[in-house]
């Protein structure tokens, strides 16, 4: 650790040699290469002591004799006792050994000694005697410096110094120390080239202020009373002439183009610095990080000097309670703040702790979310109290979950209408509009999607006033949110009107809306009372599509917003004769606006377009079992009509025998291929040491994945059933054997080496992939193909690796490019320099690598 001292010897003395060590009270020092005054100590070394181990020479040959000071504490005709100054010791002496008038010795004298040795009891004795004149105390207040502190230790360091240091009372002691000792300091000051040390007490120091290491003083040298016996002199009187300059420490705060400000650690004040005074990496410099600071005063302004960084978290300003407390919001912090507003800390909360009321303040960066604060918020924090001025604020503010049972607020519901990066819109139950929000008014930090049902609180935007948002919003279970009221009560009557549909033939399914087609009206009766309400096809239930003169079955559904009413759950109870036949069927395919209908006997399909479907087409899947009714148009062409899902019904309900056949698709769906006239596609059996077998059609019903599209030469397992109408034979759970490699794999799809159609390549997505496994190209896989029936594209899913296919080799590099790279070398000047534009962050916008960089040899692949 480096001094500020210069010209000075350290040695350490032990805790028990034969001759006294430095104490606390500054009374005394070891003899060991050390003169002193009467009243102060003047530290000078004999270098030839440094090797004795601070033990005193005796008069039995271990070496020359050393001079003491001491008091006569007894003296009889013949002899007496000293008091040893430098130590502990009471010393007899013969007033043969004492040189001068031993008329004039008395007792409480000061002397000067060497120690010797009795010959005959071999104790340590006083011999040549001498006595010391007192000295003049002088009268003058004298300059100095706050010593270092010399309070006894078990091992105490002395030290030589050519410059006169200080040292403090430890504030530590608080004023306290040993029973029946004073906590001491000592001050030093020069003269006549020595330096000189004496001690003080806290009562010594004028004005009550705590003097630190460094500072310089002024004072009075006086007897100290206590040490009568001895004569040293202390310190008194002493005045502060300059506080010693300090290293501060701080937090910067804030950095500008050639500058910045630090928020000091030692008082709630920021201080200005220059780059220039910054001793390290500036670009690494950055708000938030620990520095340390001297102050030095330009210009009459406080200014911080030689900046250095600190390890993070050196500098910590508050103390945060662990214990958590409850209270209530009694002021929020206004979202604009006003001009005349300068207190960082503007809310308030009012919390019982103890048993005592309390206030405490709170800042935006007191909050543990963004969430919006309302007054009379049921809050939990911890207290933080500053270290530099002791003031106490909330922090780490929680709203609880009853909070609403304690806030006013007129809370709503709706449902998440859309969500874009950072905010959304939800679709309210009592407005019109929908009301924006953003993600950080979301309570308990749950993740949002669309539908979700949301129950919030609507305030005025702080930016216009014409505009609201919704804030604190919380997630609520499904079917929480109603934007109707049904009634329970079933009512009877009879189709006045049914719906007509749009003529937009053209028109994409999901974009046809029930808007855009005539209301139904349904006539009946309530309490004698002969009323009508509109009705709309996505709120007919059963397989009846109702037409005028149908009696019906109906609830009454009526929106909160707009109290309309309108007719649900519409059954229908008695068709009207005259009313054409309806035909049952299955959906086979479908396309952007139209689609197809295999028959009842699977042997046929029906055009139908999505203006003539009855409910939502979004629901609409193959495989579907539809209601319809037959008509023809231009060129006699047949089409489906008032088309209606019905609940789901076997497909072929018929017999369906046991025995797993294996066959060839040699003819596939027209859905597939468009270019045959047959709708049926065809299974030829394939049976061992026969060339052909019997055949099979199938239909979309035959199939056991609606969605796979087989193609002709693909290899299927099936079942033979008997169609009951038409007792035709065709195959059922038809179930293609697909195996095939993995042709390559790119981020987040693959192709698999598979020819379906023109292309001899099958697409599929990893998600797609079975078991979450990663495939790798050569992999063996069965797949299934599926058809976009709006695209006419396939893709391959439920991928299942059967065996994985050969490991890769790291193909060796060619000698020549192995050679070219042994022959770089990096202190070629003409070589391509590499300039970096950039540095690397990491997606925690760390920079660097975090994996140690090595070196590599060329041509060595690792």
């Amino acid at each position: 650790m480096g001094s500020p001292w210069k010209g000075f010897v350290e040695f350490t003395l032990p805790a028990s040699p034969p001759t006294a060590f430095v104490s606390a009270d500054l009374s005394s020092t070891s003899p060991v290469g050390l003169s002193l005054s009467p009243y102060g100590r003047s530290m000078s070394f004999d270098p030839g002591m440094l090797h004795n181990n601070g033990h005193t020479a005796y008069a039995n040959g271990t070496g020359p004799g050393i001079r003491e000071t001491g008091l006569v504490e007894k003296l009889l005709t013949s002899y007496g006792f000293i008091q040893c100054s430098e130590r502990q010791a009471r010393l007899f002496f013969h007033c043969s050994q004492y040189n001068g008038n031993l008329q004039e010795l008395k007792i409480g004298d000061d002397v000067e000694f060497e120690v010797s040795s009795d010959r005959r009891t071999g104790k340590p004795i006083a011999v040549k005697l001498l006595k010391i004149k007192p000295e003049v105390l002088p009268e003058e207040r004298i300059s100095g410096q706050v010593g270092p502190d010399l309070h006894a230790y078990p091992f105490t360091v002395l030290h030589g110094y050519i410059h006169p240091v200080v040292s403090s009372i430890p504030v530590h002691l608080d004023g306290k120390s040993a029973p029946g000792q004073a906590p001491t300091g000592s001050v030093c000051y020069e003269r006549n080239g020595e330096v000189f040390y004496l001690t003080y007490t806290p009562d010594d120091v004028e004005g009550n202020i705590h003097l630190d290491t460094g500072d310089k003083v002024s004072f009075y040298m006086d007897t100290n009373k206590q040490h009568f016996s001895t004569g040293a002199v202390s310190a008194r009187n002493i005045q502060l002439v300059k506080k010693k300059q300090m290293r501060c420490q701080g937090v910067v705060c804030a950095t500008k183009e050639a500058f910045g400000f630090i928020e000091r650690a030692d008082v709630v004040k920021e201080i200005f610095f220059h780059y220039s005074e910054f001793k390290g990496d500036l670009e690494a410099l950055q708000a938030g990080d620990d520095v340390e600071f001297t102050i030095k005063d330009r210009n009459g302004k406080e200014v911080a000097t030689e900046v250095r960084l600190l390890p993070q978290g050196t500098v910590i300003f508050e103390d945060i309670s662990i214990e958590q407390f409850e209270g209530t919001v009694v002021k929020v912090i206004p979202k604009v703040p006003t001009k005349n507003q300068n207190d960082p800390l503007p809310g308030r909360i009012s919390s019982r702790i103890g048993f005592n009321d309390k206030e405490l303040p709170f800042g935006e960066k007191d909050t543990k979310s963004k969430v919006t604060l309302l007054e009379g918020d049921h809050i939990q924090f911890n207290i933080s109290t500053d270290r530099r001025d002791k003031l106490e604020r909330a922090t780490n503010i929680d709203i609880l979950p009853d909070t609403f049972d304690f806030t006013k607020e007129t809370r709503e519901m709706g449902v998440i209408a859309a969500i874009r990066d950072g905010f959304g819109f939800i679709k309210c139950v009592d407005r019109d509009a929908r009301m924006f929000f953003h993600f950080s008014e979301v309570l308990e930090e749950s993740q949002l999607h669309i539908s979700d049902e949301v129950e919030f609180t609507v305030v005025p935007d702080m930016l216009s006033a014409q505009r609201n948002h919704a804030v604190r919003i919380k997630k609520l279970p499904k079917g929480s949110v109603s934007f109707n009221t049904q009634s329970e009560q079933r009512f009877m009557g009879v189709v006045e009107k049914e719906v007509v549909a749009t003529n937009a033939k053209n028109a994409s399914p999901t974009k046809v809306k029930e808007k855009e087609a005539e209301e139904g009206v349904i006539a009946y009766e309530d309490c004698g009372v002969k009323l009508t309400v509109p009705y709309h096809n996505k709120d007919i239930e059963g397989g009846g599509y109702p037409q005028a003169g149908d009696k019906v079955e109906f609830s009454i559904n009526e929106v909160k917003r707009t109290g309309l009413q309108s007719a649900v759950s519409v059954r229908v109870l008695n068709r009207n004769a005259s009313n054409a036949k309806r035909l049952i069927g299955f959906v086979a395919t479908l396309k952007d606006n139209f689609g197809f209908i295999e028959t009842a006997n699977h042997d046929q399909e029906i055009f139908f377009h999505y203006s003539e479907m009855c409910g939502d087409l979004e629901n609409l899947e193959l495989g579907d079992t539809v209601e319809y009714t037959l008509s023809k148009g231009k060129g006699n062409k047949v089409s489906a009509e008032k088309v209606t899902k019905v609940a789901a019904v076997n497909g072929i309900s018929e017999d369906v025998e046991a025995t797993v056949m294996m066959g060839k698709v040699i003819r596939p769906l027209r859905s597939v291929d468009p270019s045959q006239t047959e709708y049926q596609g065809l299974i030829e059996i394939t049976e061992e040491g026969a060339t052909k077998g019997p055949n099979y059609p199938f239909g979309i019903m035959g199939m056991s994945n609606k969605a796979d599209g087989l193609q002709k030469g693909e290899l299927v397992k099936f079942h033979v059933c008997t169609v009951a109408q038409t007792g035709q034979k065709m195959a059922s759970n038809v179930v293609p054997q697909r195996r095939a490699m993995v042709e390559c794999v790119k981020d987040q799809f693959g192709f698999i080496t598979y020819e379906v159609g023109e292309s001899k390549k099958l697409f599929f997505h990893v998600k797609e992939v079975q078991d979450g496994l990663e495939l790798q190209t050569g992999d063996e896989v069965e797949f299934s193909v599926v058809l976009n029936q709006r695209t006419g594209k396939c893709s391959a899913c439920n991928v299942r690796r059967v065996s994985e296919g050969p490991k890769p080799v790291a193909t060796p590099r060619p000698d020549r490019l192995v050679n070219r790279l042994k022959s770089i070398t990096l202190d070629d000047a003409s070589a391509p320099r590499l300039v970096i534009v950039r540095q690397p962050r990491g997606p925690d916008n760390s920079k660097g690598f975090n994996v140690e960089r090595k070196t590599r040899q060329p041509g060595v692949i690792d």
